[in-house]
Parts: structure tokens; C-alpha cells; sequence
């Protein structure tokens, strides 16, 4: 009797985060990251920013949330600044 070897392909781990605007579970890739820096709250488009981070995803309405409530401040842990809200309302969807 041979012993066959089965090659199983595994499936790459694909990141989980959630948009703190509606909750949703998504790939991390389908989301915005927004990082607080000392210079304010900026779009971090590589991911990898220092800083901290919250994910809002391409929903219009979630955007427009994120840059007119305080869900943000209290998920960075800052309070937004005007540009800051302004650069949130700016961000092409």
C-alpha cells in the first residue's frame, strides 16, 4: 500500500475590521483607515501610519457621520479640529 500525499491549498488570512461609524464587520481593504497624528486627523492610505487608528468604511453616509459627530473623538481619543472635519468631508467615497 502507497501513502498519497494531499496537497491542501490553505486560504490567505484576509484582515477583519470594523467601521466605527456602522459597526460592520468588513475586509480591512474595503475600509479608510483615519489616523490621528500631532498634526491632526489624516486618510492613512498605506495602513501602516504611527498613530492612532480608526476604520470607516465607503458608505456616503457613514463619512458624513464620522465628520459632523463625535464618534471619532472618542475612537482616536482626541477631539476633531474644524480642518479635521472639513479633510473628513472631503474624502472622495
Amino acid at each position: 500500500m502507497g501513502f498519497i500525499a494531499v496537497m491542501s491549498h490553505k486560504q490567505k488570512h484576509v484582515p477583519q475590521r470594523t467601521c466605527v461609524i456602522c459597526r460592520q464587520k468588513v475586509d480591512k481593504r474595503q475600509l479608510t483607515r483615519l489616523v490621528k497624528t500631532p498634526e491632526g486627523v489624516y486618510v492613512d492610505s498605506s495602513g501602516k501610519q504611527n498613530g492612532r487608528g480608526a476604520y470607516v468604511c465607503d458608505n456616503p453616509d457613514c463619512r458624513l457621520r464620522a465628520a459632523s459627530t463625535d464618534i471619532l473623538n472618542k475612537a482616536l481619543r482626541t477631539v476633531l479640529s474644524d480642518e479635521d472635519r472639513q479633510r473628513l468631508r472631503d474624502i472622495a467615497p
